[in-house]
């Protein structure tokens, strides 16, 4: 279960390589602040959106472990309506007339807003073909079928490469469009691969099927449940990402802001991604398998999953931590990072992020047992003490104390991760998630 899901993260994470290159190279470093500004500020709206994917994914598990396939189609049908209503009548609006004033919340160099507004503005509209994908891969991972994602994943990746590769640096007729061009070609990408699993979906190749002739009509039942197991995973993702926009502020504080929004936006956003994403792709297939198993009446396999998945991530995260420490200019310089500033703040962040890689990998391991059994709440809880409590108190305290330097910041970030794991294995270890029940009734 977890391979596909990995391997699609780190293709995924190469995407965003691409995109944070190109722009170094033909814009600078202004424009990969601009980029992690951005996704940092998108993330906290598309995340609490994509929370009733969560509880999609705990009601599909359980429901495919008990063989109920037609409440699975019921379950993911519903999210798909609700991803319509959300995606394109809620966010794409209010994003696009809030951009302005979301940009001064993380103070924004003037330079590095110029590049983040239309890049913005650009990612909310064409947000609901991440949406999409985000829900089809949530779908199909819960019902048992992690390749048919990877398969997406990989066309979207090289279709988003392949645009922004044509729209960054402009190539034949094709005018120079910079760091917008980024966003419209992952909006383009992600509306295409989305429409592509769709048809999957309604010709019955999947194991998730729909059929012409279901309603358009709300089954609020569902949606009730969709959001019951999935809103705690919403709060903790805004939680999460929210602190996410307050380190950025800070950031944003020191004296030289732009050069340390940059290293951030690399460091953090995109090569420590490796880890993040690989994670995430454990996350999901722990969630899947412990999810079933306990559907299926077998806890101790649940137990077995989590227990398996914590040790392949801790070897991808020291092998990716070593990469870290040994080279870290070389992996700077993909991105064209050359001004000496950028250069030593990435350095010493990397080095706090490979020894942070061990901690979010058992983290996120741990969280996706929690969840994929019911327990969507702990998480929540845990995030707000780790994510936010501990590293914006911390640097809050330093301010005033001492006087903020980026190596604070840093710091704050790895004792953040350390409280998320240690909390999220105490949590897990308890076994409470024996004794949640799921159902949504019959149709």
């Amino acid at each position: 279960m977890a391979w596909p899901t990995m391997l699609q993260n780190m293709i995924a994470g190469l995407q965003g390589i691409v995109d944070h290159a190109l722009v170094g190279h033909f814009v600078g470093y202004t424009a990969n602040a601009a980029i992690g500004v951005s996704w940092q500020i998108f993330l906290v709206v598309i995340v609490f959106i994509a929370s009733m994917y969560s509880g999609m994914g705990v009601l599909v598990a359980r429901f495919a472990g008990a063989g109920d396939q037609d409440k699975v189609n019921r379950v993911v049908y519903q999210a798909f309506i609700c991803s319509l209503f959300l995606g394109a009548i809620v966010m794409a609006p209010l994003g696009y007339v809030l951009s302005p004033w979301l940009l001064d919340q993380v103070n924004a160099a003037p330079d590095v807003k110029t590049e983040a507004l239309p890049f913005l503005r650009m990612t909310f509209m064409g947000g609901i073909g991440m949406l999409m994908y985000f829900m089809l891969g949530g779908a199909l991972r819960a019902a048992g079928d992690a390749r048919t994602p990877l398969y997406l994943g990989i066309v979207m990746t090289i279709l988003n490469a392949a645009l922004n590769i044509t729209l960054i640096p402009g190539l034949g007729p094709v005018p120079r469009l910079g760091t917008l061009g980024s966003a419209i070609g992952t909006a383009i990408a992600s509306v295409t691969v989305s429409s592509i699993g769709l048809w999957l979906l309604f010709t019955h190749r999947t194991p998730v099927t729909f059929t012409t002739s279901m309603t358009w009509r709300p089954d609020w039942g569902i949606i009730r449940s969709l959001f019951r197991f999935g809103l705690p995973t919403g709060f903790q993702g805004v939680a999460m990402n929210l602190a996410g926009v307050l380190l950025l502020r800070f950031i944003g504080s020191l004296e030289q802001s732009a050069e340390a929004q940059a290293a951030y936006a690399v460091c953090y956003s995109q090569l420590f991604s490796f880890i993040t994403w690989t994670s995430v792709g454990l996350m999901g297939a722990t969630s899947t398998v412990a999810g079933q198993n306990l559907g299926a009446g077998c806890p101790e396999r649940s137990s077995q999953a989590v227990e398996a998945a914590s040790r392949i991530g801790l070897m991808v995260a020291g092998g990716i931590g070593a990469l870290f420490v040994i080279v870290p200019r070389l992996l700077l310089g993909i991105f064209g990072m050359t001004d000496p500033e950028v250069l030593r703040l990435g350095t010493q962040l990397l080095r706090f992020l490979s020894v942070s890689g061990f901690f979010i990998t058992v983290a996120l391991v741990h969280t996706g047992g929690l969840q994929g059994t019911g327990d969507t709440r702990s998480p929540f809880y845990i995030s707000v003490i780790s994510q936010v409590v501990v590293p914006v108190g911390l640097v809050l305290v330093i301010q005033a104390a001492f006087g903020l330097q980026a190596v604070h910041i840093w710091l704050a970030i790895l004792l953040g991760h350390f409280t998320r794991c240690t909390l999220s294995v105490l949590r897990f270890r308890q076994e409470k998630w024996r004794a949640i029940a799921v159902d949504i009734g019959h149709n």
